[in-house]
């Protein structure tokens, strides 16, 4: 199956993607700051660049993307066109993601991760399910937590 765009119009759309800034990370900083979360948005200074750090909490909060952090979700699916290059680059951008996880637990910050699943689409959670989701793991003693449209994940750091 061949793109319905031609390469110029394609590398064009591809580029007004958002890095940062993105409608769920927008959400997900006004409902922390609403409800009397303090936080910087996304500093350098921080091992992957977290889009949310939550300094008195030594907390970084990540909201990613399901097509490009290659989550296994309903917002997910492999490309059909050049599909050795997407495997490639979306497996690549895993891969750096549990590098950057690993360091940050070694370093003793907690991580949790937030989905685009849980925060837009058919089965996102509501800004209240969300909040609580926070606030519970917020509360807890658990390291490393991912959030879906399904709800809170807990890792123990060794998976």
């Amino acid at each position: 199956m061949s793109d319905v765009h031609s390469k110029s119009v394609r590398s064009k759309n591809m580029k007004a993607i958002a890095s940062h800034d993105t409608a769920p990370e927008l959400i997900v900083r006004r409902l922390l700051y609403n409800n009397g979360y303090r936080y910087r948005v996304a500093p350098t200074y921080i091992e992957g660049k977290p889009d949310i750090w939550l300094k008195k909490r030594k907390t970084a909060i990540f909201i990613n993307g399901c097509f490009w952090h290659a989550h296994e979700c309903e917002k997910f699916r492999w490309p059909k066109t050049n599909t050795d290059f997407w495997k490639r680059k979306l497996l690549k951008n895993k891969e750096r993601d549990e590098r950057n996880i690993k360091v940050l637990l070694s370093q003793k910050v907690r991580v949790l991760i937030i989905w685009e699943c849980a925060v837009s689409g058919k089965k996102k959670l509501t800004e209240h399910t969300l909040l609580m989701l926070i606030t519970v793991w917020f509360q807890s003693v658990e390291q490393y937590a991912e959030i879906t449209s399904d709800g809170l994940r807990v890792f123990d750091g060794r998976e």
